[in-house]
């Protein structure tokens, strides 16, 4: 495997300039390697954004990118759409954040109402995190009891009770993990009744399922949490008007107790929400019982800004033509790339619909299911063996104009309705060239051949 001293890595650099003065700036600022979130902490770095509309971004070196991170997902619009940027340059003039009651927050909650069944009752916050862990103090309120559920591998933000449990300095004593889309294991812990809540991602685990939900397991879970009298909740942070405008839930018919989203909802602004049943949101009401009561404050929840540019982007997901225009992108993406995988003898697999997941490992599976990985070994998927190839594919991709999202020892195309053909088209391009030239540089291995 070539190292970072070779040609790539120094073209890389040499046309990053003054991305390279500006992380030598940042490693002195920021604790984690000079990146203030771990998706951009990238080895040597990531290049330094100046400015995005639509489908680009250029950098402060002036290189142009087709951007497939848009916003960590967020972006199912693309940058700078001009219905948001025209609802938010409206609503900045008149104020930013009143500190009082507004009409747009309920606007913007009535859009999500319409498009989201679940959401008898809606709490905004500040991010998907904050809803992930308001969701897990409702349900305790609502059922009386302390634990909670989630599957391994699952991601619902960094908070104690969120992160992975082997995590440094993580004391969660009251969560509990178990194996994913292992219905055995949910059905013994939950027959104990000691669980508040069971925790679930949108689509799997990872961005949208790089880890899919098996769909046996998905459809045993409403019974199971309902029979045991735990809440439900799936975190549709990522998915939430990513895949539908109903979210995932509606393309699975699925209904929990409990959902939150983030991300899309807000426009390209910071939100998260809780969503759900009237009874279980009852706890927020002033009227409550004391002892049933949360106080939940928040300086920015629902501020006018947010509201702004949550309500512009959820008119527009309301007939679900951005979801569809980012599926379209999506399925020339993969099939393409699968096309050129092919070609080349090369073991993997591209699978997805709004949010591409490459892999890399034997093929064992083949399914008319797109969503669906190659193989059902979670290890294999998300496992360290072929991260080398995917890391090198991003820079390769890089040096031809294409940004990935990178997260989670995985790398992933995030599709929106701004990509066009021509988009795809010079993507698969830079992707057909990457892999020639991996293959060339011998930065494939023989197992993938």
């Amino acid at each position: 495997m070539p190292d970072n001293a070779d040609a790539v890595m120094k073209h890389y650099t040499a046309s990053h300039a003054n991305s390279v003065n500006l992380h030598a700036r940042a490693v002195q600022l920021f604790a984690a390697a000079g990146a203030t979130h771990s998706a951009r902490v990238m080895d040597p770095f990531r290049p330094y954004v100046r400015e995005a509309r639509g489908s680009r971004k250029w950098d402060v070196d002036g290189n142009e990118y087709i951007d497939f991170v848009m916003g960590h997902g967020a972006l199912i619009l693309g940058h700078s759409h001009p219905a948001v940027v025209k609802a938010l340059g409206e609503q900045v003039a008149r104020g930013l954040l009143y500190g009082d009651n507004h009409e747009l927050e309920i606007e913007w909650a009535t859009l999500i109402q319409r498009m989201m069944p679940v959401a008898e009752r809606i709490e905004f916050c500040a991010c998907g995190q904050e809803a992930n862990m308001m969701a897990i103090w409702l349900s305790r309120i609502f059922t009386g009891r302390k634990k909670v559920l989630r599957f391994r591998e699952n991601f619902h933000g960094w908070g104690e009770e969120l992160v992975r449990k082997e995590a440094a300095g993580v004391y969660a004593e009251n969560v509990v993990e178990i194996p994913f889309n292992d219905v055995d294991a949910v059905r013994r812990a939950l027959s104990t009744r000691e669980f508040a809540i069971l925790m679930t991602e949108g689509g799997g685990a990872h961005m949208a399922g790089q880890v899919p939900i098996e769909d046996d397991v998905l459809y045993s879970l409403r019974d199971l949490t309902k029979d045991t009298g735990t809440v439900w909740l799936i975190d549709e942070v990522v998915t939430g008007f990513r895949d539908a405008p109903g979210g995932w839930q509606s393309l699975k018919g699925v209904r929990p107790d409990l959902t939150t989203i983030g991300k899309c909802a807000g426009g390209g602004l910071p939100v998260g929400a809780v969503l759900g049943r009237a009874d279980i949101m009852e706890a927020l009401s002033p009227s409550a019982a004391p002892d049933r009561r949360i106080s939940h404050s928040g300086t920015w929840n629902a501020n006018a800004a947010v509201a702004a540019a949550g309500a512009a982007a959820c008119r527009l997901y309301l007939d679900g033509s951005p979801q569809r225009a980012a599926r379209a992108a999506g399925d020339l993406m993969r099939d393409g790339g699968n096309r050129a995988l092919k070609s080349r003898g090369i073991k993997g697999r591209l699978y997805g619909r709004t949010i591409i997941h490459p892999y890399f490992g034997p093929i064992e599976r083949d399914s008319e299911d797109v969503s669906l990985p190659p193989t059902r070994d979670i290890k294999k998927i998300v496992g360290a063996e072929y991260g080398p190839v995917r890391d090198r594919l991003v820079f390769h991709l890089l040096n031809r104009g294409v940004s990935v999202l990178t997260a989670i020892g995985s790398a992933y195309f995030v599709m929106s309705s701004a990509h066009s053909k021509e988009d795809i088209d010079r993507t698969l391009e830079a992707f057909e060239a990457s892999l020639d030239a991996m293959i060339a540089e011998g930065s494939i291995p023989a197992s993938l051949r």
